[in-house]
């Protein structure tokens, strides 16, 4: 986080200034005042005993052993803040959910924010603290970070950069190379929520929603899969969405990749607003969905055991994998079959 001066326990910073400044970024006192002022008093709020460490420029970690998983992520989602969540926690949760559908078990985070000078302190010091609260009830600890200030003009208020590391789950086995015809594909929930929740919080187009972004952890759906035998491949649909998915899972293995509209969950609301816009749910980002491909003789298992939990309770099975041509068809409510093509065009910037 760039170094600061020890604090005597439970000591208080008040900070004299309400706007980011570029002598938030200078090094001196200013920046090591917001360091403990916003980010110390609320990183350092965890359960598990490591704390931010901000008087080295590396952390050790002494308490990892054998084989790793590490991930690292950006976000720049416009606005700072919206229906269901803000950069801080979308940050947390788009950086664990990586490591999860790896088949990793997330330990440690670090946090490297670019501030925009003009940005309201107030703003930074909610986003912080909803950072920290999803890094909390996630189970991981931020060690480290960094800080860094931009001229007005040269940011979005708020980018974060996000490092995530984590242990090897060893009841997951996860990786392309495993997915075979015959497959089934299920999703956790429904698509396309963070996509256009995102856009109702700009009131793009003149809509308005309190359509609540689907960001959250999907740790908890993939460690109920851990040690069963025929889960093949998880992957969280962000940019993109769920066709893109497919494409990636396509293109990887040459197989043919069906789903079934009849079955893929999208809310009314999200289905509305595509109707309107002419998006299609399916190319549009979630954040705290998860795709799963399994043999067929599990597929009923895995959906039970999702649908017994929080995060998926409206878990559906959507389609197989097929031999055949490298492709991603698309059976249609109407009894047609479309091809999906791969994004080009992106319709939503800045979603995360």
């Amino acid at each position: 986080m760039g170094k600061s001066l020890n604090m005597p326990l439970g000591s208080t910073i008040m900070l004299e200034d309400t706007h980011i400044s570029l002598a938030h970024g200078n090094g001196g006192r200013y920046m090591r005042d917001l360091i403990e002022a916003v980010f110390v008093k609320h990183l350092n709020q965890n359960t598990s005993g490591v704390c931010l460490d901000t008087e080295s420029d590396a952390v050790l970690l002494k308490d990892i052993c054998g084989p790793i998983y590490t991930t690292v992520d950006g976000f720049a989602v416009h606005p700072l803040e919206f229906p269901g969540g803000d950069i801080g926690s979308l940050a947390v949760h788009g950086t664990i959910n990586d490591l999860s559908v790896a088949g990793a078990i997330p330990k440690y985070l670090t946090l490297s924010a670019i501030l925009e000078e003009g940005l309201e302190i107030s703003v930074l010091d909610r986003v912080v603290q909803s950072f920290a609260a999803a890094a909390r009830d996630a189970g991981v600890s931020v060690v480290a970070g960094d800080t860094k200030v931009v001229p007005r003009g040269n940011g979005g208020g708020i980018y974060f950069s996000v490092s995530g590391i984590g242990t090897v789950d060893d009841g997951l086995h996860l990786s392309m190379k495993h997915v075979l015809p015959g497959d089934v594909i299920l999703v956790s929930g429904t698509v396309g929520d963070h996509g256009t929740a995102v856009m109702l919080a700009r009131e793009a187009f003149g809509l308005q929603g309190d359509l609540p972004s689907d960001s959250a952890s999907v740790l908890p759906l993939a460690r109920c899969l851990s040690g069963i035998a025929g889960v093949h491949f998880l992957r969280d649909p962000t940019r993109g969405g769920l066709a893109t998915v497919a494409q990636e899972i396509s293109m990887a293995t040459g197989l043919t990749i069906r789903l079934e509209e009849q079955y893929i969950p999208v809310s009314d609301q999200v289905s509305s607003v595509c109707e309107i816009l002419g998006y299609d749910p399916l190319y549009l980002a979630c954040e705290g969905r998860c795709v799963a491909i399994v043999q067929a003789d599990i597929a009923e298992q895995v959906l039970s055991l999702w649908q017994a939990t929080a995060e998926g309770k409206n878990s559906a099975i959507i389609g197989t994998v097929e031999s055949g041509k490298q492709e991603v068809l698309l059976e249609t409510a109407m009894g047609g079959v479309r091809r999906l093509e791969e994004l080009e065009d992106d319709p939503l910037p800045r979603i995360c």
